[in-house]
């Protein structure tokens, strides 16, 4: 995990260094943490400490590790409340499962993350990486490749760059030049796939949730495999898709949900 820039200041390193217990895992020692960390070892442990006092990090005295602190749980619950689709979404995204079947994913952009914010099972679950809460890469999902694609270019350039293209299977788009040709022709359908891009076997469908300025705010996808169905037959269910993605924007419009893109805009000040 690259460190955060120096404009962040002294609260962007200390977030950079829950980040990376949260990245493990698992309780962690310092000495672990020292491992990876371009701090020094003085700097390291006043962030940690200053994280433990604010309740951000726990310290068990016993095992001499450190874990995501309980203040986390209370700041996430009102966080998912108040900045995360799912809550207003949850009767669409019930209703969507229902009437296909399949797994159904609401997701956000987290930077140039995939933010899975909630999911419904199919009626016959299938084993795959995606839960609520989990993070996953934008490049080759298709929710994220359907919010990339409504990006304006002053922010989608940085987010490209920040992609790994990684080849999680023989299907990946590994170059931004690939990725740029997907996104033009998912803005021009109005929906993208997942061709097992990121999971052998997995494949899914996936419409943009717009604002009335054509501003990607989130995604739904319907998910299955090989075993069951096809790109084909997932496509068919993109208008019962749209209906729940347009319900989901007319709500978030009346609840006042910020807008994605203008929350991803740096604000000057003087």
């Amino acid at each position: 995990m690259a460190e955060r820039s120096a404009g962040d200041g002294t609260v962007g390193k200390a977030l950079d260094v829950l980040d990376r217990v949260a990245a493990m895992g698992r309780p962690v020692r310092f000495t672990e943490l020292l491992e990876d960390s371009s701090y020094p070892k003085a700097t390291l442990y006043r962030f940690v400490q200053t994280l433990t006092n604010q309740g951000m990090l726990s310290y068990d005295p016993e095992r001499q590790t450190y874990a995501m602190g309980i203040r986390l749980v209370r700041l996430a619950h009102t966080a998912w409340q108040q900045s995360s689709l799912a809550p207003i979404a949850r009767p669409h995204v019930d209703a969507l499962a229902a009437d296909v079947g399949e797994t159904v994913h609401l997701a956000q952009l987290d930077n140039a993350q995939v933010l899975y914010v909630d999911k419904r099972n199919a009626m016959r679950p299938i084993e795959m990486y995606s839960s609520a809460g989990k993070v996953g890469p934008a490049y080759c999902t298709g929710v994220g490749k359907a919010m990339l694609a409504y990006l304006d270019e002053a922010i989608l350039g940085p987010i490209l760059e920040q992609q790994s293209y990684h080849r999680f299977t023989e299907h990946t788009l590994t170059t931004a030049e690939a990725l740029r040709s997907e996104l033009r022709a998912i803005r021009q359908n109005g929906y993208g796939f997942d061709r097992e891009e990121h999971e052998p076997g997995i494949i899914c469908v996936a419409v943009p949730i717009l604002t009335a300025g054509n501003r990607a705010i989130g995604a739904l996808s319907v998910t299955s495999s090989t075993d069951r169905q096809t790109l084909a037959g997932l496509e068919k269910l993109v208008p019962r898709i749209q209906e729940a993605t347009q319900a989901i924007a007319n709500v978030s419009r009346d609840w006042g949900f910020p807008d994605q893109q203008s929350s991803n805009t740096k604000v000057e000040t003087n």
